[in-house]
């Protein structure tokens, strides 16, 4: 079994999920622009091939050409955002919790 057929089978559900509206998404993006799969894909330099599984959400396309397609369609602001420290609420509660262990509770 090729490695691109391992990710796609050991895909969590909500990223399978999220991927296939993010395709979506550019999908639509592009076809409210009145762009064609040629014209677009020739601007995000991939092939019409890779556009199309990029539009379908395949987890196999890089992320390079994901991110390439956002700029493209002026979203490419988001992407630094996405995985910001400083909006990691998971992280911070992990610390607000080893904090609270560390302390000592006066009687």
């Amino acid at each position: 079994m090729s490695k691109n057929s391992n990710a796609k089978i050991m895909l969590p559900a909500a990223v399978e999920r999220n991927l296939r509206s993010f395709g979506e998404h550019i999908h639509i993006a592009r076809k409210r622009r009145k762009e064609s799969l040629a014209s677009f894909a020739s601007r995000i330099q991939v092939s019409i091939p890779t556009l199309r599984r990029v539009e379908a959400g395949d987890p196999s396309v890089s992320m390079g050409a994901y991110a390439t397609a956002l700029w493209a369609l002026g979203g490419v602001h988001f992407l630094g955002e996405l995985a910001n420290p400083e909006a990691d609420e998971m992280a911070l509660l992990q610390e607000l919790r080893s904090i609270k262990k560390g302390k000592k509770v006066a009687a």
